[in-house]
């Protein structure tokens, strides 16, 4: 076949970069974004978000269920539309977005991607290792944290190193095993909660409700919004958008929709797990004893299959900013760095996860505020040429105005700066890293800067962003729009 140019199969390196797959190399159904997706969200870890719904926000289960059914499946549905710019174009998120940002204009995208990716890599690599403490009860030396964490990232870059077709077949099988553990721990969980007190809890304020759905939108989808079409990029194009959308949304939706339910479920009987400093132990500590091990394996196969796919998606953002490199390389650099964050967490820093934590959210910020742009230049009809987006030279297609697209670039940074105005990062009510002059106000308190960042982007895109635009890149396919793909 002809997919064996690049091994895009089972067991093999896939050796394909972020230069998009032709149609002939093209293979799958959209049912893989629904295992994709179901992979990265099965983690036990998920529990704390339906925890904070009711101990910080003060809805009742049935809100909570709300909030969870609509902010998940919501946020992962945006995920699914955002992805079928993988199966037009062919090639990854990142390197889609020169086509709307300018060979350097997206640049600034990029690079705020690639540092989340790493971020969030390190924190799921520093939280695996925190499972065998909390677990086991093994006490912290400096030779066991190494090693845990060797083993943890070596799992990662086997699978990541191997590519997209390895990476397919592992989340589908992988969400069976990891997934039944999951329902067993989450069995055992239930049975601890207080049910009178859970079902006697009064109705939480609709303020709540809203900022609730934000909370777990920004939680869920967002943060992996600007990945979607790295996944779907091998997809043939005639699969209709609508079923990656679906598939999107459910698999995705389901496995969250549990925890976060069961997360508050727990803390309606019991505010523990919402105000845990660990949440690992506080999970464990629900538990049997000899739940241990099944939890441990529970909570480890879901961490590593988040990770896994964020270490992939860094990779192909990597090679995008410039990084001259196989992709199996860029992976495992990817990875060193990854370590590196690891050691200077566990070993190294008296206070690393909290300021981490903050920069972390600043970063939603931008990337909210590419999503805005992004949105509309997709319902524009925006098609791809697959030459322009490699040519990273003044003759490309792309290059616009001294390689930025004006509209996409002031757009973004406008969203940028009205999102900062709404948002504060801190470590405690006393430890504040940053706050916008907004962020005291109903929007900034509930955490919705990001959503103001998104919509600034959007509407300042659609209005000077020049309507031919989203057909400059019609070279190598027939223009379409993206609502009619979207309901093929």
């Amino acid at each position: 076949m002809a997919a064996s140019k690049t091994n895009d199969r089972v067991g093999a390196i896939e050796t394909r970069g972020i230069e998009p797959v032709p149609d002939n190399e093209r293979h799958g159904h959209a049912g893989q974004m629904f295992w994709t997706w179901f992979a990265a969200n099965i983690s036990i870890l998920g529990l704390p978000l339906g925890a904070t719904l009711v101990a910080f926000r003060g809805l009742n289960i049935w809100q909570a269920i709300l909030v969870a059914v609509v902010g998940a499946f919501g946020s992962f549905a945006l995920v699914g539309a955002l992805s079928l710019a993988g199966k037009k174009g062919g090639a990854p998120a990142l390197t889609l977005s020169r086509a709307v940002f300018g060979q350097r204009g997206n640049a600034g995208p990029t690079l705020i991607t690639w540092l989340s990716r790493v971020g969030w890599e390190t924190i799921t690599t520093t939280a695996a290792y925190a499972l065998l403490g909390s677990a086991f009860g093994v006490v912290q030396n400096t030779v066991l944290t190494l090693v845990c964490l060797l083993v943890f990232i070596v799992c990662t870059l086997l699978i990541s190193g191997l590519g997209h077709a390895t990476i397919m077949w592992i989340n589908k099988w992988a969400t069976v095993v990891f997934g039944v553990l999951n329902l067993i721990v989450m069995g055992f969980l239930a049975a601890t909660a207080d049910w009178a007190k859970v079902l006697d809890a009064p109705t939480g304020p609709t303020s709540g409700v809203i900022a609730g759905i934000g909370f777990i939108a920004a939680g869920a989808g967002i943060g992996w919004a600007n990945a979607g079409a790295d996944y779907a990029r091998y997809l043939p194009r005639e699969i209709p958008g609508r079923r990656l959308i679906v598939a999107s949304a459910f698999g995705a939706g389901i496995p969250l929709v549990l925890l976060i339910s069961l997360g508050s479920l727990l803390s309606a009987g019991d505010p523990t797990l919402a105000t845990s400093a660990d949440p690992v132990a506080a999970i464990n500590a629900m538990l049997p004893s000899w739940m241990a091990i099944p939890y441990l394996i529970a909570a480890f196969g879901g961490l590593l299959m988040s990770n896994h796919l964020s270490t992939y998606s860094a990779g192909l953002t990597m090679i995008t900013l410039g990084l001259r490199v196989p992709r199996p390389m860029a992976v495992a650099l990817d990875v060193v760095l990854m370590f590196a964050g690891g050691i200077y967490f566990m070993l190294i820093a008296d206070d690393f996860y909290g300021p981490f934590s903050t920069f972390l959210t600043l970063l939603a910020v931008p990337i909210s505020a590419w999503i805005g742009v992004i949105a509309v230049d997709s319902l524009r009809g925006r098609t791809y040429d697959s030459d322009a987006l490699m040519d990273t030279t003044r003759t490309s297609r792309y290059w616009y105005t001294g390689g930025f697209h004006l509209p996409a670039v002031l757009g973004w940074a406008a969203a940028i700066v009205a999102g900062l105005l709404f948002t504060k990062a801190s470590t405690s009510d006393t430890d504040v890293w940053f706050a916008g002059s907004l962020s005291d106000t109903w929007l900034g308190v509930n955490g919705l800067g990001w959503a103001i960042s998104m919509a600034v982007a959007a509407v300042v895109y659609a209005l000077f962003g020049r309507r031919t635009s989203a057909a400059a890149g019609a070279g190598n396919e027939p223009a379409s729009p993206a609502l009619q793909d979207a309901g093929q």
